[in-house]
């Protein structure tokens, strides 16, 4: 099989972003020296339990748990250890073990490596986690094939850009807004290159993906203020906040999280836009630009009306516990939606839905100058 430029590209730009996933792995945050170093974590079944000093008031629960676990992996393992398990009241937050459950343990070691204190954190949940990751990834790569493991790249360096890059660089103090903007623009480079290639598609894609983001990002700058909508809306913003980290601006975490939680959709658009119309100009290579425009919104069009339903179901699937709770108290649908968290998601919903509806015209424009009135077929890479 002769190998085209097209493919070199291809190959170079998936070495280049696999190195830069590696590099991205390795990369420290900042924030290293704040782990534990004396703690020691592994996972321990739960031999037995003593729920004599729990209490049961209504549907919460509080006191203590006493649990008796036996270590299965680390220094420890083999070991039986007596724990507590302390229950706040607090039902997102409390867990009861039972016999045979297997505990996430965190284990505080004394200089001389004696047994401080044992903690049963949670039940253990990362087996499953990686079971299930390592199906996605299968399926992905099954189905997709070279494609899949492209994309698969994409989804990894995504993944360690926001926990690497986003994350520490925030809470060192960073602009949230142009941070997240710059890197958004990075992720719908890598991501739509890697799955399109570098080509003129590719290039249709990225130009629409960005204008888009950069509309929702102006979007939510203005109505977060204008709706008066703070960051402590968003989870465990006020224990950021006591945790030592006053000086963030919250609200522009909050706009930044708008415009960051609908790109995924918007690249999606762009790049069904983009593929489109270099489909239809390279069966007729004497399309006209006006012509090209007008066969991407129509494609546009036809995608934007479920890929904004999609953003609406999406963001309602988080808060529906809270609008069942002002249903089930009577409150009017007024009240409803001037209530600051809802406010909130609404914002989110429309924000994003306003992005995807212009992403689809700045894709079908960008791609009349760049896809048509060539007279030669398009590259796809």
């Amino acid at each position: 099989m002769s190998v085209t430029p097209a493919t070199r590209h291809d190959y170079a730009l998936v070495l280049l972003f696999f190195l830069l996933s590696l590099a991205l792995y390795f990369l420290p945050t900042g924030f290293g020296e704040k782990v534990d170093a004396d703690a020691v974590r592994c996972t321990g079944t739960v031999v037995s339990v003593d729920d004599s000093e729990v209490g049961h008031f209504g549907l919460i629960r509080k006191g203590e748990q006493g649990v008796t676990l036996e270590i299965r992996d680390g220094p420890f393992a083999g070991q039986r250890f007596d724990a507590h398990n302390q229950l706040l009241g607090q039902l997102d937050r409390d867990k009861l073990f039972r016999p045979g459950d297997t505990a996430y343990v965190v284990i505080t070691v004394g200089g001389k490596g004696e047994v401080l204190y044992v903690n049963p954190q949670a039940h253990y949940r990362l087996g499953l986690e990686g079971l299930l990751l390592g199906l996605f990834v299968t399926l992905l790569v099954v189905f997709g094939g070279v494609t899949g493991l492209k994309a698969l790249l994409s989804f990894v360096f995504t993944g360690l850009a926001i926990w690497k890059v986003l994350v520490p660089l925030l809470l060192k103090g960073v602009d949230p807004v142009w941070l997240t903007l710059g890197l958004v623009t990075l992720l719908c480079a890598t991501i739509i290159f890697l799955v399109a290639g570098v080509n003129r598609v590719g290039l249709t894609a990225f130009f629409g993906a960005f204008l888009g983001v950069l509309t929702s990002c102006a979007l939510a700058a203005y109505f977060t203020r204008a709706l008066h909508v703070h960051g402590a809306v968003m989870p465990f913003a006020e224990t950021l906040l006591y945790a030592g980290y006053s000086h963030l601006d919250l609200a522009k975490v909050y706009m930044a999280g708008v415009f960051l939680a609908s790109s995924g959709a918007v690249m999606d658009l762009a790049m069904d836009v983009a593929a489109s119309m270099g489909e239809v100009v390279s069966r007729n290579p004497g399309l006209s630009r006006a012509e090209a425009v007008r066969s991407g919104l129509r494609v546009g069009r036809a995608v934007v009306g479920t890929m904004t339903t999609t953003l609406l179901l999406a963001y309602s699937g988080g808060y529906v516990t809270l609008l069942m709770a002002f249903m089930a108290q009577g409150i009017p649908l007024g009240s409803t939606f001037n209530f600051i968290y809802v406010a909130a998601e609404v914002l989110k919903t429309l924000v994003g839905s306003f992005g995807l509806v212009t992403v689809a015209p700045f894709t079908a424009v960008v791609g009349g100058f760049l896809l048509a009135g060539r007279g030669t077929a398009i590259s796809r890479g």
